[in-house]
């Protein structure tokens, strides 16, 4: 097992160096420009019932397009919460933003984009890069290609979720502070990551895969994580707590199952010591949660209530 970075101690942010937000955004390789402009084409509008569904194409980094659903109550007006959702992995290629309307097999139910509009917000997903309508590459023939040029395949996935945010709080159908971060799997990894790096972020959901990456490599779990989620020299910097310190005192809800081989237990017990003292230093304490119920990798019912049930007390 790799020696965890022996920086300072997660318990006490307020000693972290101010740089570490940096620090961990500099780990993802060569990015497009962090202040280039985002922008929208709107290609068609449709009624879902309850909702109201655009989609969109995204100009996120400037290289390629980025396909998209934005969801928004039926007859709303003015500025309201908003969650971007982040779709999973689930060797789903051809999927992506699919899921936010049409749900997965592990996901519960209704669909997130109809979840979340009937709790009055609303919800931006697009498709990451290698999904939806941007698949068509191997996963691992992009995370190579990308290598060589100095970049990493997470990096791209993380640095287009962080444009997202900057896309939605120039429309003004958005509550700019009033935004949550929802996804499970690999969405939950994104949640983890955008709303570190991004402070707007004043929500977090992250379901199935609040991974401890020290204890990963301990149990023999590496093979259970795509290609995709490995960022060069992360854990000379970073542990997954010392990451997810990064969202305090921001309202963190983690969702895990107990028989879920992407979550070994050990790791869970590990970063939910660390963030219980992280939260309590904050003065935040009930600000983290983490709960783990009896299943795999899966969402179940409890699940989405609990999800519920946070994001209508914390958004």
């Amino acid at each position: 097992m790799l020696a965890p970075h022996p920086g300072l101690s997660t318990a006490d942010p307020a000693a972290d160096p101010p740089d570490r937000r940096d620090t961990l955004y500099r780990l993802l390789g060569r990015l497009p420009p962090r202040d280039r402009p985002v922008s929208a084409q709107l290609v068609s509008t449709e009624d879902r019932g309850s909702y109201t569904l655009e989609k969109l194409v995204l100009d996120l980094n400037g290289e390629e397009a980025a396909p998209a659903y934005f969801a928004k109550p039926k007859g709303a007006e003015g500025r309201l919460p908003t969650v971007l959702f982040n779709h999973s992995h689930g060797g789903g290629y051809t999927i992506g933003k699919q899921e936010f309307i049409d749900g997965r097999d592990y996901l519960g139910k209704p669909p997130y984009a109809e979840f979340l509009t009937s709790l009055g917000y609303n919800a931006l997903c697009f498709d990451a890069w290698i999904f939806g309508e941007r698949s068509g590459r191997a996963e691992l023939d992009m995370f190579k290609d990308m290598i060589w040029h100095g970049r990493v395949l997470w990096g791209m996935m993380v640095y287009d979720a962080l444009r997202a945010v900057d896309y939605l709080v120039t429309r003004a159908d958005v509550d700019g502070k009033r935004l949550a971060t929802v996804g499970m799997s690999m969405g939950s990894s994104t949640a983890q990551w955008v709303a570190a790096l991004d402070p707007r972020l004043k929500v977090v959901v992250d379901i199935c895969c609040l991974t401890d990456w020290h204890t990963l490599v301990e149990v023999g779990g590496l093979k259970g994580h795509g290609i995709y989620y490995y960022v060069p020299d992360l854990l000379n910097h970073f542990t997954t707590a010392q990451m997810n310190a990064l969202i305090a005192p921001r309202a963190h809800l983690s969702l895990a199952g107990k028989q879920d081989h992407l979550t070994p237990a050990k790791g869970l017990d590990i970063v939910n010591a660390e963030l219980e003292k992280v939260y309590a230093t904050a003065g935040q304490p009930a600000h983290w949660k983490l709960s783990r119920y009896d299943v795999g990798h899966q969402e179940t019912p409890a699940m989405r209530e609990e999800i519920r049930a946070w994001l209508v007390s914390h958004l």
